[in-house]
């Protein structure tokens, strides 16, 4: 049975953000701002359904998505591309099919923290 990580979840660290962006080939002047954002991301999960938002100070930004169905996560500034999220043991892994391949993110929870790769 998938874990349940809904909830409101702020960002205390992040590594290699700089260079994550880099490889998206996003500029520097945004990466820059970007790198100096804490971000709150909140999660609401009912059952197979999901919406997360991640709110800044620069921009909120919102996804819904059903577990197994590919939807197009909209990134104002970078790609338009098309998603899938699914379980794998007990992380959320999602593979993006777009401009840049080998991309996408997981999210999973060790103890009370949330993370993201």
């Amino acid at each position: 049975m998938p874990v349940d990580i809904s909830g409101t979840w702020d960002m205390i660290s992040n590594h290699n953000f700089d260079g994550y962006m880099v490889a998206l080939g996003i500029d520097f002047a945004t990466r820059k701002l970007a790198s100096l954002l804490k971000t709150q991301k909140v999660i609401e999960q009912d059952g197979d359904s999901f919406t997360m938002t991640t709110v800044s100070t620069l921009r909120n930004y919102k996804s819904s998505f059903k577990l197994g169905e590919e939807f197009e996560e909209l990134t104002k500034g970078l790609d338009n591309r098309k998603c899938q999220v699914n379980w794998v043991e007990d992380r959320l892994v999602c593979v993006q099919k777009g401009e840049k391949k080998d991309r996408g993110w997981t999210h999973w929870l060790e103890g009370d923290e949330l993370h993201l790769v």
